[in-house]
C-alpha cells in the first residue's frame, strides 16, 4: 500500500500525545505502581490543575486519531479480499507483539520490585482475559481488535453507501456521544435502566462512529484546502476548549475526587472529543506532499512498538523530572513526555534492527 504522507504525521503526533496523557496522569491522581491515574484523583495545587487540564485535555484526541488512521487506510476492504484474509493480515501484525509485551509487563517489573512473584503469576494467568496490572495502556488494543473484527461486516455497506446515508449514520453517532452528559443531567435515557445498558443508539455509538467518519472524510468530503484549514482550525479550538474546561471546572485542588466523574469530558466518544479529533485530522489532511521526511516516516513505522513499550520508560523520567529535579508542572509534564518518547524511539529502532523484529514491535 502506498504511504499517505499526512497520515505519517498524524501517527507521530498521536503517539506523542498518548505519552503526554500518561505523563500528565502522574500529577492528578493517586498514581500508583502503574504510573497511571487510579479510580480516585487528587490535584495538589492550582498549577497542577491548570497544566494537567491543558496538556491532558488537549491530548485526548490521541486514541480517536489512531482509530481514524486505521479506518482511513483499511475501510472498505478490497473487494477481492475475504474476511479471513483480512483477519490473518491484520492480526498477524498486531497480536504477536501484543502477547510478547503482555508477558514482559507481567514479569519484568519483578526485577525492580514493582510486583512480586504472586502478582506476576496472576497477571500471566489473566492474559487470555485482560491486560496485565502494570499495562493499563493496553486497554486500547481491545476496542481496536473489535474494530478490525467488524470491518468485514461494515465494508460492503460502506462500498455502496451514499454520502447522505453516511451523514445520517454520523449524525446518530454524534448524538450518541452526548449520552455521558445526558446521563449526568437527566439520568437514564432512551431505554437505559439498571437491567439494560443497550440504549436506542447503542449500535451507532463507540469507535465504529470514527470508522464511518474516516471513510466519509476520505470518500465524500470534497472541501478545498482552505475550507479544511478554516473548519479544522475552528473545530480544533472549540473541541480543545471544551475538553480542557470540562476537567478544569471540576478538578478542585486539595480534594479527593472520582476520576471517572472529573474525566467525563475526556472520554474518547464524547461530542467535544469528536470535534477536537475531527478538527485535528482535517488540519493534517491539508499537508500536501508526496512523502513525509524520513524521520517522520521512520517514527511512524515504529509507532506501534513505541506505544507498546512506553510505560517501561515513563516511570524513570517521572522519577527524574517530578521527584529528583522537582520541575514545575508546566515544564515537568512535557519534559517527561519528550524524554519518554525519545527513549522509546531509540529503543524501538534498535529492536527493529534485530532479525524477526516484526514479531516484537510489529
Amino acid at each position: 500500500m502506498k504511504r499517505i504522507a499526512f497520515l505519517d504525521y498524524v501517527r507521530v503526533f498521536a503517539c506523542f500525545l498518548v505519552i503526554l496523557v500518561h505523563a500528565s496522569e502522574n500529577f492528578y491522581g493517586a498514581a500508583d505502581a502503574t504510573d497511571m491515574v487510579g479510580p480516585q484523583a487528587f490535584l495538589a495545587n492550582e498549577a497542577d490543575r491548570l497544566w494537567v487540564s491543558i496538556f491532558d485535555g488537549f491530548s485526548r484526541m490521541a486514541v480517536p486519531l489512531f482509530m481514524i488512521v486505521s479506518a482511513y487506510l483499511l475501510v472498505p476492504m478490497k473487494e477481492e479480499q475475504t474476511a479471513w484474509q483480512f483477519y490473518r493480515r491484520r492480526f498477524g501484525r498486531i497480536l504477536p507483539p501484543l502477547l510478547i509485551f503482555m508477558v514482559l509487563y507481567s514479569t519484568l517489573p519483578m526485577l525492580w520490585g514493582q510486583i512480586d512473584a504472586a502478582g506476576a503469576v496472576s497477571d500471566l494467568c489473566r492474559i487470555p482475559l485482560n491486560f496485565p496490572t502494570l499495562a493499563g495502556h493496553l486497554w486500547f488494543m481491545y476496542p481496536l481488535i473489535g474494530l478490525y473484527l467488524f470491518i468485514p461486516v461494515v465494508s460492503p455497506w460502506l462500498s455502496r453507501a451514499s454520502a447522505a446515508e453516511e451523514r445520517f449514520f454520523i449524525g446518530l453517532f454524534l448524538l450518541s456521544t452526548c449520552m455521558p452528559y445526558l446521563n449526568r443531567w437527566f439520568g437514564e435515557v432512551w431505554g437505559q435502566c439498571f437491567w439494560n445498558e443497550y440504549h436506542m443508539l447503542w449500535n451507532f455509538s463507540g469507535y465504529l462512529g470514527y470508522l464511518v467518519l474516516a471513510h466519509y472524510i476520505r470518500t465524500h468530503l470534497a472541501w478545498s484546502r482552505r475550507t479544511r484549514l478554516a473548519a479544522g482550525g475552528a473545530m480544533l479550538l472549540a473541541g480543545a476548549a471544551a475538553t480542557i474546561l470540562s476537567f478544569y471546572v471540576q478538578a478542585v485542588p486539595g480534594e479527593i475526587l472520582s476520576t471517572p466523574a472529573i474525566e467525563i469530558g475526556w472520554a474518547f466518544c464524547t461530542i467535544n472529543c469528536v470535534v477536537l479529533t475531527t478538527g485535528a485530522f482535517l488540519l493534517f489532511s491539508c499537508i500536501d506532499r508526496p512523502a513525509a521526511p524520513r524521520l517522520v516516516t521512520e517514527v511512524s513505522r515504529l509507532s506501534y512498538g513505541i506505544y507498546l513499550m512506553h510505560i517501561f520508560w515513563l516511570g524513570l523520567w517521572v522519577a527524574l523530572f517530578k521527584t529528583t529535579l522537582a520541575l514545575p508542572t508546566v515544564a515537568a509534564i512535557p519534559a517527561i513526555a519528550a524524554a519518554t518518547f525519545a527513549s522509546c524511539v531509540a529503543t524501538t529502532k534498535i529492536v527493529s534492527l534485530l532479525p524477526g523484529s516484526r514479531w516484537i514491535i510489529g
